[in-house]
């Protein structure tokens, strides 16, 4: 491939954000080519592939990874497949972009990684929150040291409603929502790594759930090598919106991000004061997921690490399993003393 040739992506999922990075490939990234969508439920790739005028559609992923025609993929798969088609799709010498969690297992991990490693392919992983232009310019301004050493560190995730919680499988919400907010207290707190993390959860919006290993609430402290200190919380069930902020104090100053506002505006009338809330994750990160693709697509071409790697993915995930353990034991949990799900 040159570098005057459009860089040709395959879609694993044609699920939600699946459809969503389609969208991205097919129109919103110059010198790229959406050329097949895979994706096993009858139907699915077709639909999608004629909407987006993409010809080549599978219910077979194998089908897609065999391609010789393909340089890179886009895996929007359910979170439990993810380790797997990482492997699967850099033994067929393909870059690789896997939503986040890119395993569920730090053994999963691991073998992503090296599989990746040993291909010689890109991997990067959909930390969408590090491409949103407020979560970029903090994490730039603490790595250029604008607000002295991290002290203290927060991050949240609340979704809009609880839907369908039957399809939830357990942990979902540290291995598949807090997942993001453990990688936002890594990246905003440049060069330092996680020592210890206390966990507590519980199922305060469907309890009759709890015992399906569905938790909906959680708070998580982590303690941070640099002696920083951080709390991370979600909640399935923000009822006025979906909400991501995040904040850090440090020795010179203080940082914080995000807004659950739809737009600034702010209405003042009869029955008060109001703002319109963003109540869906493509419309408040819109721009974020198109500029993670733009990321990786150009790391693919100029051969550069991806900004979210790997690596990365592996390290929240440990945050995510120490989470667990703690909720599972009662007590604080050393990561170096991990033990894998």
């Amino acid at each position: 491939m040159t570098t005057q040739q459009p860089l040709a992506v395959g879609l694993l999922g044609a699920g939600r954000m699946g459809s969503f990075h389609a969208e991205t490939l097919a129109h919103r990234l110059p010198g790229v080519r959406l050329v097949a969508i895979a994706d096993p439920t009858p139907g699915a790739a077709r639909s999608l592939g004629d909407r987006l005028g993409c010809a080549t559609a599978y219910t077979d992923i194998g089908e897609l990874l065999a391609d010789p025609h393909i340089d890179a993929v886009v895996i929007a798969t359910p979170a439990r497949t993810h380790a797997d088609l990482v492997e699967a799709a850099a033994k067929a010498g393909k870059a690789v972009y896997c939503e986040k969690p890119m395993a569920v297992t730090l053994a999963e991990a691991d073998r992503a990684i090296a599989a990746a490693a040993d291909a010689g392919v890109p991997l990067q992983v959909g930390f969408n929150r590090r491409y949103d232009a407020g979560f970029r310019a903090a994490h730039e301004k603490i790595a250029a040291g604008a607000i002295g050493t991290p002290q203290l560190l927060r991050s949240l995730t609340r979704d809009p409603a609880l839907a369908d919680p039957a399809r939830i499988p357990p942990w979902t919400i540290f291995l598949e929502t807090l997942i993001h907010d453990f990688d936002v207290l890594r990246h905003l707190n440049p060069g330092a790594e996680p020592v210890e993390v206390f966990a507590m959860a519980d199922a305060l919006i469907r309890p009759d759930f709890k015992d399906r290993g569905l938790l909906d609430t959680a708070v998580v402290t982590v303690r941070f090598d640099n002696g920083a200190l951080a709390t991370a919380e979600a909640s399935f069930q923000a009822v006025y919106g979906y909400d991501v902020r995040a904040e850090v104090l440090g020795s010179a100053g203080m940082l914080t991000m995000g807004d659950v506002r739809r737009t600034h505006l702010t209405a003042y009338g009869p029955d008060g004061v109001a703002a319109e809330c963003v109540t869906y994750d493509q419309h408040l990160f819109h721009d974020a997921y198109v500029a993670e693709l733009a990321d990786f697509t150009d790391s693919v071409r100029t051969e550069r690490t991806p900004s979210a790697t790997g690596e990365d993915a592996r390290a929240a995930l440990a945050i995510a399993l120490a989470a667990v353990q703690s909720v599972t034991t009662g007590g604080p949990v050393r990561v170096d003393k991990l033990q894998d799900l």
